[in-house]
């Protein structure tokens, strides 16, 4: 019987682990200041579909901070699509973006070229005051308490 140790080992790619490690000693912590918790202006500089380090499908969201101390800092909006309450999270997140696209999941496939054309309908046009914050638990929480036109 493997113990938990040798399970950690056949699940997380070490190598990997240990490459970003070194990479981010290199490059003085990665060089991105913390973002605290707080109000920011911020606009969609990307959205996308991917595969998280595991493999899992996971929305991925940067969002470029446009004014004050930390303008021109991403903040990253990250949610693994692997059950329906990460779907829910996501889906809901995407709706607050006011895009006018409809947001629903028939596949992945379609899923992305979703993203895709929330992408287009936000980029440049819209941008948002956005509530960054932490949960009891921890965990980062986005909520878009206002969109304005470009």
């Amino acid at each position: 019987m493997a113990n938990i140790w040798e399970e950690f080992d056949n699940v997380v790619d070490v190598e990997g682990l240990k490459k970003d490690a070194k990479e981010a000693a290199e490059n003085g912590g990665g060089g991105f200041k913390e973002i605290p918790e707080g109000t920011y202006e911020v606009e969609v500089d990307k959205l996308e579909l991917k595969k998280t380090k595991k493999g899992d499908p996971m929305l991925s969201c940067w969002m470029k901070i446009g004014a004050g101390e930390f303008k021109g800092s991403i903040i990253f909006y990250n949610q693994v699509l692997t059950n329906g309450f990460g779907l829910h999270n996501a889906n809901e997140f995407l709706r607050s973006l006011d895009s006018d696209v409809k947001v629903d999941l028939i596949n992945f496939k379609q899923y992305h070229e979703m993203l895709l054309d929330i992408f287009e309908a936000v980029n440049g046009n819209l941008s948002y005051q956005l509530e960054y914050g932490k949960n009891s638990k921890g965990f980062n929480t986005y909520k878009i308490e206002d969109v304005f036109e470009n």
